[in-house]
């Protein structure tokens, strides 16, 4: 039986403004999940509705009281985007990073998530920039106590595959620097493709084959910080112009991103993606015992209806569903 200590993002208990922090934290411990991924935005809010209002100081402070007292840790503040490599001034994004960490600080969060660089039009791609320059965010991040989960995302201008972000991983070297490890990008970037009828890139099954035995022969577990899993939503029809989520300027990965991830193997709502075969890679092939975390963006949680408790019990019901599936997977193999 796997034993992996169970974490859920904020983003996957609620998209509405009226499904506060507290109620999510509250349904998040009542439902077994040990720990939470907090997106920022969310601590602002929270602040902003507390009478009188709270600074987002406060406000993480406050938050990070009402997760230990229901006895649930932060496990990251997320997401700090579009960091290495950027045209803006340096001494600018460090300023933003020190307040992060700051607030991450405050929560009492362990990481600090930072997605791959995807603003293409003022980033420079220079791979020695981008390192320099993770390496200046870990060693500003050691100094909060803080460690940097870095995720490579589907749609990364310079940094989109598990490969690329194992390099960066090494080339940055500090001990407080290493990966966040999430299924959709995985899919997404090699077998998904939501702009087609089928859904599914010519090559992607062997495409993701080659890709998850390269994990399991070469990816360290030392490396690697904790995993995510969720799953993709068949778009249909294909995201085309004529779709209500398409924008013209926005990826389609991010585009599918935002709105279609559901938690694993909810196939009756339309998940597809071969998130058995990423899960059997890296939990059993791979064995990764630390921690795994549920992050979804769902439509549907953007409904005042869809409460914080019910989805905190989808997340429940598919992992035990997404274990029993690994457990039969493990004894065929």
């Amino acid at each position: 039986m796997f034993k992996n200590h169970l974490a859920i993002s904020t983003s996957s208990l609620g998209q509405q403004l009226s499904h506060t922090l507290p109620e999510k934290i509250q349904a998040a411990a009542s439902n077994g999940f040990s720990s939470i991924e907090i997106i920022y935005q969310e601590i602002v809010n929270y602040g902003a509705s507390q009478i009188p209002p709270l600074t987002t100081h406060e406000a993480a402070r406050s938050i990070s009281e009402l997760c230990s007292s229901a006895n649930l840790k932060v496990l990251a503040l997320n997401p700090f985007k579009n960091f290495e490599g950027h045209r803006s001034p340096l001494a600018e994004r460090l300023d933003s990073a020190r307040h992060w960490l700051e607030i991450a600080a405050c929560l009492e969060a362990k990481f600090l998530q930072v997605p791959s660089q995807f603003d293409t039009a003022n980033s420079s791609g220079d791979w020695d920039q981008m390192t320099q320059e993770l390496r200046q965010l870990s060693e500003l991040a050691a100094s909060h106590s803080i460690s940097i989960a870095f995720e490579a995302v589907a749609w990364g201008s310079y940094i989109d595959t598990w490969e690329e972000s194992l390099r960066m991983v090494k080339d940055v070297d500090r001990s407080n620097f290493g990966l966040c490890l999430d299924s959709f990008h995985i899919a997404a970037r090699l077998w998904g493709d939501c702009t087609t009828e089928t859904g599914v890139r010519e090559d992607g099954d062997i495409a993701l084959q080659a890709s998850l035995d390269r994990f399991v022969e070469m990816c360290p577990l030392d490396k690697i910080f904790y995993v995510q899993f969720s799953d993709g939503e068949r778009v249909v029809p294909p995201l085309t112009p004529q779709h209500h989520f398409y924008q013209a300027n926005v990826h389609s990965a991010l585009t599918w991103s935002r709105n279609m991830r559901l938690f694993p193997l909810e196939t009756e709502l339309g998940g597809y993606f071969p998130v058995l075969a990423i899960g059997d890679a890296w939990l059993n092939r791979k064995g990764w015992k630390g921690v795994v975390s549920m992050e979804v963006f769902d439509w549907r949680m953007r409904e005042e209806a869809s409460r914080p408790e019910e989805n905190a019990k989808r997340g429940i019901r598919s992992w035990t569903k997404f274990v029993a599936a690994l457990e039969t997977l493990k004894g065929i193999e």
